[in-house]
């Protein structure tokens, strides 16, 4: 099973990252489940989702504390909530930053990240800070866990479809071509 916690802040759609991630997955044959965390968020608070993968069928419906993978649509929610709580050793992230790798700060359980300007792309292509589908293509382009054709394909089968669907198949594919995608070489070394 490969699991992804989504940190964000209310209404940059993090939930609605998780699914369209989900269908993707579900288009490519393989079982997924996203996972709305709801509580007291209001627009501009920290929030959270989820999303697990498998080849085989889910019955866990459970909120994720050991993720394989962390993206975080918000620079800045990495301030007030620790993103990297329960990442598994080797794990991935995907962070929204401008800010160059040695510059942030990265636990030793992180092995692969992934850095995506989507603040600046997203206020680019729409006018303000929307970075959820950005960063979808910033996670394909780091895991490779899902293709960039079917994060199409659910971005087209989403609420997208009637308004915003170019901006958001730009948003997309920017994401996926402007993330730089390091390995972090944790061996230690006597």
């Amino acid at each position: 099973m490969y699991e992804v916690r989504i940190h964000g802040r209310g209404g940059q759609g993090a939930v609605l990252a998780a699914e369209m991630l989900a269908m993707a997955l579900v288009a490519e044959g393989k079982y997924a489940v996203s996972i709305p965390s709801f509580g007291f968020e209001r627009r501009g608070a920290p929030v959270v989702s989820f999303l697990r993968a498998s080849d085989r069928e889910i019955r866990q419906m459970t909120n994720i504390y050991h993720p394989d993978c962390i993206i975080c649509v918000d620079p800045t929610v990495a301030n007030s909530v620790d993103i990297f709580a329960g990442l598994k050793p080797g794990g991935t992230l995907v962070q929204t930053t401008q800010k160059p790798l040695d510059a942030l700060f990265i636990p030793d359980v992180v092995a692969t990240v992934g850095l995506c300007d989507a603040v600046r792309i997203s206020n680019e292509i729409f006018g303000r800070s929307i970075t959820n589908t950005l960063m979808l293509g910033a996670f394909a382009r780091t895991t490779g866990v899902v293709s960039l054709e079917s994060l199409r394909q659910a971005i087209r089968d989403s609420e997208f479809r009637d308004a915003g669907l170019a901006q958001n198949l730009t948003a997309l594919e920017r994401g996926y071509a402007e993330t730089v995608v390091h390995t972090i070489d944790r061996r230690v070394t006597l």
